[in-house]
């Protein structure tokens, strides 16, 4: 398995073993690898003659120091488990100076409102940070198509804006939630819950099922209030936020409309430790 840590020496070798004809799938990731980053593997290997997984815990992206500094790193076992689907996947696992060269700060940009909804409003920065390092890595890889799970959808609704915006030449695609025996969607944050946390933090999608349900004969408002009470009854669980929004815009819903697909969006924390998830209301 061909690992690279320099984007020069990434950048020779695809030119050199790229024809006319080959597409390159890319998948990138800040590793803590789960089934969900190993699934978007399989769907790229499936669709593309080269596949390039990057691994990069991406610091722009942090608004919380303490969260960066304990992010999972977990390299040499990640590197096993891609080894799992295919020995042929390319790993880029480069340096902060390798993709910042001594300039660790984030381009500014213009999401169409996108970036100011849910976790734009709770993490100041972070779409931008998101924004800086997938344009690099686009220009540094340049996949024609490139893998965006859905659990992070508004991350996803973000990549399609830059790339719109940007003009640049990949496919986005969105791939479906991975999710534990217990319904608790799969994250690299998992590795820091407990046993215990883990097994109770299936709560979570438990009560946006039953959001879901509630939906097709409630208003908005009143998911809401359901949400918000049942996070109440679990103290050691704190709700940063419970959002129903248009998916095309994340622009919260007032009043249903039938012409708009919503979705759930949350985010909660347990034991400092933060997760979200989302639900598609259709």
């Amino acid at each position: 398995m061909l690992i690279f840590n320099n984007k020069a020496e990434l950048t020779q070798h695809l030119q050199r073993i790229s024809t006319a004809n080959s597409s390159i799938g890319f998948v990138p990731t800040m590793g803590a690898l789960h089934q969900g980053h190993l699934s978007l593997l399989e769907k790229s290997i499936q669709n593309n003659s080269l596949t390039v997984i990057s691994i990069f815990v991406n610091p722009t992206q942090f608004n919380n120091p303490e969260d960066l500094e304990k992010y999972p790193r977990t390299l040499e076992n990640d590197i096993e488990k891609i080894k799992s689907i295919s020995s042929e996947i390319l790993v880029y696992a480069p340096s902060v100076e390798d993709i910042y060269e001594g300039n660790t700060t984030s381009q500014h940009f213009d999401f169409d409102g996108l970036e100011h909804q849910m976790e734009g409003k709770f993490r100041a920065g972070h779409f931008d940070g998101v924004g800086t390092v997938v344009k690099r890595l686009f220009e540094i890889v340049k996949p024609n198509n490139a893998y965006f799970g859905e659990k992070d959808f508004q991350q996803l609704q973000i990549v399609k804006k830059l790339v719109e915006k940007e003009k640049l030449p990949v496919t986005i695609i969105g791939c479906p939630i991975y999710r534990e025996s217990n319904g608790l969607a799969m994250s690299s944050r998992n590795e820091r819950l407990t046993p215990e946390e883990r097994e109770k933090a299936s709560v979570i999608y438990k009560i946006l099922a039953e959001a879901k349900a509630l939906f097709s004969s409630e208003n908005c408002q009143s998911v809401r209030e359901f949400v918000s009470n049942e996070f109440e009854k679990i103290p050691e669980f704190d709700l940063e936020y419970f959002e129903i929004a248009d998916e095309e815009t994340l622009i919260s819903c007032v009043s249903k409309e039938s012409n708009k697909n919503y979705r759930a969006f949350i985010a909660v924390f347990v034991n400092k430790i933060r997760l979200i998830d989302t639900i598609s209301l259709k």
